[in-house]
């Protein structure tokens, strides 16, 4: 189970599109996520990295979009669950391989 997080949604997705508008003025890009973390009691790391993210996204910046990202893990899940599956039918099958079979035993 994920983590809470600290900040709600509604303030990520503000907070985001805050900075991203900030950072497209020339005259304050400098500092831009550092100004919009104070004002909304952020942490500036915090928000730099949802930024990151949000023109990841967006296709502004080469990386792994969320989208992606949750179908990895998703694909990284169900290849582990299948991999247990795998070595719970092997155990199985050397187990009734090495079971005397039922037609020799009873003639």
């Amino acid at each position: 189970m994920a983590a809470p997080r600290k900040y709600p949604e509604e303030l990520r997705e503000r907070a985001t599109r805050l900075a991203v508008e900030a950072r497209k003025d020339p005259a304050g890009r400098a500092g831009a996520i550092r100004r919009v973390a104070e004002q909304l009691d952020i942490h500036p790391e915090a928000l730099r990295g949802w930024v990151r993210q949000a023109e990841t996204d967006d296709g502004a910046r080469a990386g792994t979009t969320s989208q992606d990202a949750a179908r990895i893990a998703e694909l990284e899940r169900e290849v582990k669950e299948l991999r247990r599956a795998n070595a719970i039918l092997k155990s199985a099958s050397a187990f009734f391989a090495s079971m005397p079979s039922l037609e020799t035993s009873t003639r």
